[in-house]
């Protein structure tokens, strides 16, 4: 087994892991302002082609964020690829004040390092860089064909993944991807997912009147925030219930088997209210009804609204305008070409046709099935350097999942290093040293292992 020695080299570099991955964390890369970005994506080919892997950065037009491409043709086994999907871009900082230590700082403090991107993603893409990088010291050679699909807009909803697939298909094409994250447990099991959810990101804003006025104008002048909260008040009921006639209606039940898997899956709910400070779950759900839910629920979010004075002290007006953002999770089956149709139908029906209507982004989910090989490639892979392993039928995230099923028609699972409480997305997001070093030791195995593997059970 090759494998082995790999794991020795790992164990010998673990400092120039941690060294790569402060200087990718020390270079800002925020999709959402476009800082940074083009910087990040120079330093991370650089990177690629110091692991031995040749590198090119793609590009489709001005306005989309360049993608990094890198390759490793195996001389002994060039008739199996397997492709890494990664993103090189992150989140903003904000609130910076909630920091403890700067965001871009690759910050060292016992076994964990800090700073935006630490585990999203740029921690995942370095034990995948660093995975591959010990075969080519070791033997020259990598077990298969290897290739990495790194783009720069992810954080900011992938706008042109599908683009760039289609265009470089060829280059893209490959038995296998191994997506762009994974968590971690609390007990240290990696949490193998087989899907995302999709993704319905909207604006809805009212205009009443052309300026804002003095508060006591509210006798004769309507508020629309006011008007905005009646119109939220129709997409959903308080146990988060979808009240959108036919959100649902193509969603696909649960297998028996998709039930045993949620069933089987570890879920600690009093760890989980207790590291979020609730004290219940959105409808008073039970640990195996939030499994589920997080898995196959479609869900209705307000995850910013803004109207009239929020700063401090008080300031007595009326807003002329009011906005909120919404995301709607999607499931399988469901098109989010029609979702769109289905709540501009709603909310006209429901007497809000003034309410307009901007959608930001807009992705189906997708999901692998247990049939697939490289399932149990993960799986094996992870039993054997973590002990255990659960699995996951779909993330509750979102990510481009679907573009890489239906352009390449290759199945996608996803294992990586994130601790589940790893703060990404928000203040002193962190990754756990320990997990990245075991888990680019996990993916040396699963790299060699999927090179002797099928493509199906």
């Amino acid at each position: 087994m090759k494998y082995k020695k790999t794991l020795l080299f790992v164990d010998k570099h673990r400092n120039e892991l941690l060294n790569d991955l402060q200087t990718l964390i020390k270079q800002p890369s925020i999709s959402a302002k476009n800082e940074g970005i083009e910087e990040c994506s120079i330093l991370v080919s650089k990177m690629l082609k110091k692991a031995g892997v040749s590198s090119e950065i793609l590009r489709l037009n001005k306005n989309a964020a360049p993608l990094v491409f890198g390759e490793v043709k195996s001389k002994s086994n060039p008739s199996k690829t397997l492709l890494f999907y990664n993103h090189y871009d992150v989140q903003p900082v904000e609130p910076i004040e909630e920091w403890e230590y700067p965001p871009f700082s690759g910050k060292i403090i016992g076994n964990k390092i800090f700073g935006r991107g630490a585990s999203d993603d740029k921690g995942e893409l370095i034990t995948r860089i660093k995975a591959v990088e010990s075969y080519l010291q070791e033997y020259n050679d990598v077990p298969c064909n290897i290739k990495f699909c790194i783009e720069g807009e992810e954080e900011n909803g992938s706008e042109n993944i599908e683009k760039y697939l289609k265009k470089f298909k060829k280059k893209f094409s490959c038995d296998g991807v191994i997506w762009e994250f994974g968590y971690i447990d609390t007990k240290n099991r990696p949490i193998v997912g087989l899907g995302m959810k999709g993704l319905l990101y909207v604006e809805l804003s009212v205009k009443e009147s052309i300026r804002d006025a003095h508060s006591s104008f509210a006798a004769i002048i309507k508020n629309p925030a006011w008007r905005l909260i009646d119109a939220l008040k129709t997409l959903r009921d308080s146990n988060g219930k979808i009240l959108i006639d036919g959100w649902s209606d193509d969603i696909i039940p649960l297998s028996q088997n998709d039930l045993k898997i949620i069933r089987k899956e570890p879920f600690d709910a009093n760890d989980f209210k207790k590291e979020y400070g609730i004290k219940k779950f959105v409808g008073d759900k039970n640990a195996f009804e939030a499994k589920k839910a997080l898995v196959a629920g479609p869900t209705c979010n307000i995850a910013g609204i803004e109207s009239g004075y929020t700063g401090d002290g008080a300031k007595t007006v009326l807003p002329s305008t009011a906005k909120v953002k919404i995301d709607f999770r999607l499931v399988p089956n469901m098109d989010p070409k029609k979702q769109i149709k289905l709540l501009k139908l709603h909310l006209k029906r429901t007497g809000f046709d003034d309410v307009s209507i901007k959608v930001l982004n807009a992705e189906a989910a997708a999901r692998t099935s247990t049939d697939e090989k490289i399932v149990d490639v993960v799986c094996d892979s992870a039993k054997k350097i973590f002990g255990d392993y659960i699995l996951n039928i779909s993330n509750a995230g979102t990510g481009p999942m679907h573009a890489f099923v239906d352009v390449l028609h290759a199945p996608c699972v996803s294992i990586g290093s994130s601790f589940i409480f790893c703060r990404m997305h928000s203040p002193n997001e962190f990754a756990k040293i320990d997990l990245l070093n075991k888990t680019t030791k996990c993916l040396c195995m699963l790299i060699e292992n999927f090179s002797r593997s099928n493509s199906k059970n």
